[in-house]
């Protein structure tokens, strides 16, 4: 049996084929990977709770999630909680683990969010050279720092960033919105605004 090529390839060149597999490959990688992910939770989930119908297990958990935050506006709730936390803060390395990860949540989510700030920063005084951030303490006083605020700088493609303090006469705030901001550093300056019609010659 003798194969052919479909006709709707028959006639390109291998620069066409080239391009049209990285236009197949951008349409389809990000595509499979939140599928990929979302099954992944969905199977993890499952397989703590041990529950035979697919799925359940994620629907389980955001339920007891959402009534948890429901329920901790209960006085007696609430009391509880506090004193969880507390024996939680007690014991030095929990502490560390326990504070990193609510004031982290709490940064993004939390009625103090500290990534609301967004500003250009010059990264030397004399330098033209300069990177977008969020201001995440205003005053640094407490480590003798006058005039100085802690910017945090996320890096492109990573959760991971680094937190640099600056003179404030170095930090000129961004009239923008936050997640549009974080959108485009996380994506490397892709995403988080419509492209231009036209790409810029710089």
């Amino acid at each position: 049996m003798n194969w052919k090529m479909p006709s709707f390839f028959t006639g390109l060149s291998m620069n066409e084929l080239a391009k049209n597999f990285f236009e197949g490959l951008l349409l389809l990688v990000p595509v499979v990977v939140t599928i990929w992910v979302a099954v992944l939770v969905f199977t993890t989930i499952d397989g703590w709770l041990n529950l035979p119908i697919p799925g359940a297990g994620f629907l389980v958990t955001i339920g007891l999630i959402t009534l948890t935050g429901r329920l901790a506006s209960n006085v007696f709730v609430k009391k509880l909680l506090d004193a969880i936390e507390k024996l939680l803060i007690k014991a030095p390395f929990v502490k560390l683990v326990y504070t990193s990860i609510k004031d982290l949540i709490e940064a993004f989510m939390g009625e103090k969010k500290r990534f609301d700030q967004p500003v250009l920063v010059r990264l030397a005084p004399t330098s033209n050279a300069a990177a977008i951030g969020f201001v995440t303490r205003s005053s640094m006083e407490f480590l003798g720092l006058l005039d100085h605020v802690a910017v945090y700088l996320p890096q492109s493609y990573n959760f991971a960033g680094q937190l640099l303090v600056f003179p404030k006469n170095q930090v000129r705030p961004l009239e923008a919105e936050s997640s549009e901001v974080m959108a485009f550093l996380v994506s490397g300056g892709v995403s988080g605004w419509p492209q231009p019609a036209e790409r810029s010659t710089v």
